[in-house]
Order: C-alpha cells, then sequence, then structure tokens
C-alpha cells in the first residue's frame, strides 16, 4: 500500500475534519475510494487580515494499490512519498548505563529539563534521584492560591518554586525551533501522561496550566515507578567539590549527599543556587536577556484587530499575536513574548519584597483578557562589569523591587493605561485587570531602565501601525517582566559538563541554553545522554 503526504488542503471554518477525505480525493483526482486511510499530520490556522480565515492541514494517506496519481496539482497542494517518521526515544539510541557502585545520579530541580533528564536516565535503567526545593503539585497550587488572594508569599512555594517549576503556570506552549529527533517523543510522552492529542498535530501547540498540572503529576507517579527517588522541600544549598570533581551536594544545609554526577536544572530563578555556584568556583558568564512589561487586551478587541468581520465565528480560537520594531537610533529591539490568548496576567514573586509578572492561559483559553510580554533586549555591557557573572540579578532584582513599592509593598503590581504610558500623561486611574493579586496606579516608567521605557514607547507606536487598535483606552501594561530569559550561562563544554567541574551537568532555562517547555526538555534529555556517555566510559 502507497503511503503518501499531502500539504495543503483548506477547510472553512464551517467543514469539519470528516471532508478531509473527499478533499484530498478531489485534489488528487482519484475516487474517495482510493484512499484506504488519512490521518492529520498537521493543522494550522490562517487568519490573515482580510482574506476569510480557514484551517489548513498536512495529511498522511495511505493508497489503495490500484490509484493512479495525477501528474499536476491543484494550485498550493504539495505531494511527497511519505516515510513514517520514527518516533525516536532515548532508550533506542546508544547504549544503557550501568553504575557499578556509583551512587545515584542527583538531577536538581523538576522543571521540563529536570523531569526530562530523570526520565531519559531511569528508561535507561539508572538509578535517580531528583530534588526539589518547592512541594508537589497538590500543595503548590494552594500556595499559590494563597499568595494571589491573600498576598501571603510562600518563598519556598510559589509561581516560580516547586514541581514542573515556572512552566506549570503559564499558557503551556509547545512550540520550538529545533529539529531535534526527540521533540515528538517529548510531545508524546505528554499525551500519554494525560495531555490532548491535538499537540501533536496543532502547529502552535500548547497545554493549558490547568492540563499540565495534571500531566505532571502522572509524569511524577510514572517516574516513581520506574525507580525514581523523589525528595520534595528539598533545596540544595551547597556543593561540595573535589579536585575539580562534584563530590557531594548538601540539602537543606543539613543533609550531605554523595553524588558522583549532578544534573543540574535549576530554572532561572534560583539566585541563591547561582550565588552558592559563584562561591563554589563554577564558572559563570552574564548573558543577555530581555525585559518589559505586561500588556493586556480584551479578548475580544483582539479578536477584531486580528480576524476583522469574521472575529465572533464560533469555531475561530482565541486570536493571537506576536509583533517585533525596531527603534532606529535607540538601537533596541522591542517585541512580544509568551502572548496567552484567553489568559490572565499573574504575580509570580518568589521573594519577599519584589514583584514581577507573568501571563497564564487555561487549556480552552476562554477568559476575557489577552496578554504579551512586551519586553526590550538588554545586553550584558547594560549591567556588567568584566568579571562580575551575577550582575545581571542584581539588575533584574533592582528593579522587580522598584515594583514593589510602587505597587504599595503587598505584591500588588503597578499598572497603567497604556495610552498613558505611551503619551507619557498617566491618568492615575487604572481599569479593569486579570492580575492577581491585583494592581496598583502608577508611573512605568518609574520601575523600567529608561532605554527600557523610551524603546517600548517607540515599539508600541509601531505595532498600533501592524495591528491598528492595539493602543487602545481598554489596554493596560502592568510591571514588570524580567524573566524572560537567565542573564546568566552557567558555562559547559562540548561533552554537557561545567567546563571546570568535572560530573556537574548544567542545562535547561537556568543554566542558559534553553527557553520554554520543549527545549528546556530536550536539554535535560541532552544532560541524561552525556551522563550516561560518561558513565559508560565514552567520554
Amino acid at each position: 500500500m502507497r503511503v503518501i503526504r499531502l500539504n495543503g488542503l483548506h477547510l472553512t471554518l464551517d467543514e469539519q475534519e470528516a471532508c478531509l477525505t473527499a478533499k484530498a480525493a478531489q485534489a488528487l483526482s482519484i475516487p474517495v475510494a482510493g484512499i484506504a486511510s488519512l490521518a492529520v499530520i498537521k493543522k494550522a490556522l490562517d487568519a490573515r487580515r482580510n482574506k476569510p480565515p480557514h484551517f489548513v492541514y498536512a495529511v498522511k494517506i495511505s493508497l489503495t494499490d490500484i490509484v493512479a496519481l495525477p501528474e499536476t496539482l491543484p494550485e498550493g497542494i504539495q505531494l511527497s512519498t511519505l516515510h513514517d517518521e520514527p518516533v525516536i526515544d532515548p532508550s533506542s539510541v546508544g547504549s544503557s548505563g550501568t553504575l557499578s557502585g556509583r551512587p545515584p545520579v542527583v538531577v536538581i530541580g523538576s522543571g521540563p529539563a529536570g523531569l526530562f533528564a530523570a526520565y531519559t536516565l531511569a528508561v535507561k535503567g539508572i538509578s535517580v534521584l531528583l530534588l526539589e526545593r518547592g512541594r508537589p503539585i497538590e500543595k503548590r497550587v494552594e500556595d499559590v492560591r494563597i499568595f494571589w488572594e491573600k498576598s501571603v508569599l510562600d518563598p519556598q512555594s510559589n509561581v516560580l518554586f516547586g514541581e514542573g517549576g515556572a512552566g506549570t503556570f503559564s499558557d503551556g506552549k509547545l512550540t520550538s525551533r529545533s529539529k531535534n529527533p526527540y521533540s515528538l517523543w517529548v510531545k508524546k510522552i505528554l499525551v500519554a501522561m494525560g495531555a490532548q492529542e491535538s499537540i501533536l498535530a496543532d502547529a502552535k501547540p500548547h497545554i493549558g496550566t490547568d492540563s499540565l498540572r495534571q500531566v505532571i503529576i502522572h509524569l511524577r507517579k510514572k517516574l516513581i515507578e520506574m525507580g525514581c527517588a523523589i525528595q520534595f522541600e528539598a533545596q540544595v544549598t551547597d556543593f561540595i567539590i573535589r579536585q575539580d570533581k562534584i563530590a557531594a551536594v548538601v540539602v537543606n544545609d543539613q543533609q550531605e549527599i554523595k553524588a558522583d554526577d549532578v544534573i543540574l536544572a535549576i530554572g532561572q530563578s534560583a539566585d541563591d543556587t547561582y550565588g552558592k555556584l559563584d562561591e563554589r568556583g563554577v564558572k559563570m558568564e552574564a548573558k543577555p536577556f530581555a525585559m518589559g512589561l505586561r500588556v493586556e487586551h480584551p479578548q475580544a478587541l483582539i479578536n477584531s484587530i486580528q480576524y476583522g468581520r469574521w472575529s465572533n465565528h464560533p469555531h475561530l480560537p482565541p486570536a493571537e499575536y506576536f509583533v517585533t520594531a525596531t527603534t532606529g537610533g535607540l538601537n533596541r529591539s522591542v517585541y512580544t513574548f509568551c502572548m496567552c490568548p484567553g489568559g490572565q496576567v499573574i504575580g509570580c514573586s518568589a521573594l519577599p519584597g519584589f514583584v514581577m509578572t507573568n501571563g497564564m492561559s487555561n487549556s480552552e483559553r476562554s477568559g476575557e483578557f489577552a496578554n504579551s510580554a512586551v519586553v526590550v533586549n538588554v545586553r550584558v555591557e547594560d549591567f556588567t562589569l568584566e568579571g562580575e557573572p551575577l550582575s545581571g540579578l542584581a539588575f533584574r532584582s533592582h528593579w522587580e523591587r522598584e515594583a514593589f513599592l510602587a505597587g504599595g509593598g503587598n505584591y500588588c503590581a503597578p499598572a497603567e493605561r497604556l495610552s498613558g504610558f505611551i503619551e507619557q500623561k498617566s491618568s492615575g486611574v487604572v481599569g479593569r485587570t486579570s492580575f492577581l493579586p491585583g494592581v496598583k496606579a502608577a508611573e512605568l516608567k518609574e520601575v523600567l531602565p529608561n532605554f527600557v521605557s523610551d524603546a517600548l514607547r517607540v515599539g508600541i507606536k509601531q505595532f498600533d501601525k501592524k495591528m491598528p487598535g492595539f493602543i487602545s483606552e481598554e489596554a493596560h501594561v502592568i510591571g514588570v517582566e524580567t524573566r524572560t530569559s537567565s542573564p546568566v550561562r552557567i558555562c559547559r563544554g562540548v561533552d554537557g559538563q561545567s567546563e571546570n567541574v568535572r560530573g556537574l551537568y548544567p542545562c535547561g532555562e537556568g543554566a542558559g541554553y534553553a527557553g520554554g517547555i520543549i527545549s528546556s526538555a530536550l536539554d535535560g534529555i541532552k544532560a541524561a545522554e552525556n551522563v550516561i556517555a560518561a558513565i559508560n566510559g565514552c567520554q
């Protein structure tokens, strides 16, 4: 039976996917009976302005043996022979490791990098101890609820620290530019743990915070079933290094755990851990990042801007956007980041006296508001002197403290109407926003470096030309957005180990090598494979 891939099939908003077989047969000029089976490979929404929105599909088709295909196809349709892409997983590549009397591999952090590093090791039969400074999902969700409702912060269990990492309270985006062959495997694991199967085909897949929490619980149970030991409320407070080799880690300033191999998947907000690594001489360097504000609009307004007269169609998803701008003489780039349709802006403070924002959506993206980070690139020379790798942490902390004070000192965030921010004519009044715990009217230029606020004003005016109506009286900006990526990189070699401490494998967003769920998971897998190679004497 011949198998082909057909790209470019269109469905209108009112057509069901059951129509794809007939559409494919028509495009191929064959009878419907000539198609033995059809499966969706990729689905994307084409919603370019001034054209009726429609869905575009790539499909896998199994043809009956008697079918002859035409030499020419309708415009926009592409045909290719399809060889089933194998789902490559770490258990099928390379050799398994044996510890041979070595202690379990220690994985620090249970974000995507740590979880998938642990999973990769466990599936290879290697003993793993996963240490997480925060609490499991069930307790963490309650701690976060109390913070959002009562402004009572738990420094060890919050939006940034706890099982699943910071991504647990997010939109759960699974987009990645990586062509890594493990990408599909990661998504299939997530589906096996309860994520919606649509993430395998959607061009812009997302899970949503509500679904992601359950996925992580199922993944934890699977890891335990595979023999992985997990300790919560187990913060690594020190690293014991002997002769440039990791020897042990210290948990909660009390328990010393021997370790020959440590995967460091700490996330980008563990400033105290960065400090201890620096104290112990682990090589790090400052890296660029970005910072700015969260902008929030009514979702109906964004739908109207993006979909035009089709904006109320019931089969259209909440509209998204990604916008960039240049700033001429200011020599800065401005762009949107982590856009959350139908979501809310959330406070994600992890330490007393700091305010920072993020965006979050449920799987249905059914909220009243749309939000996105709007950020400006920050260069290393903006915040550091030579030989000070952690100065970016101090730089962003300064503005997070300013935001805390401007918000009233109770974890409310400073906010301003977008039009007032652009015109530098703050009214001192804000309308309704989704932000939790709450907002207070403030001039946001006071909680940002001048080069950031100046670039934002120029860039957002360009956004309004690309998306007329973006600058609206209904829109608000909320500050500050500082955690787009880490301002620190933990230096590692081609073997994945720290450049100057053997046995220490930095990975993920906190190490400065990834950003987002998929890329972090892939980096965690790579770290695990490097550990296995070292165990087997391949490095």
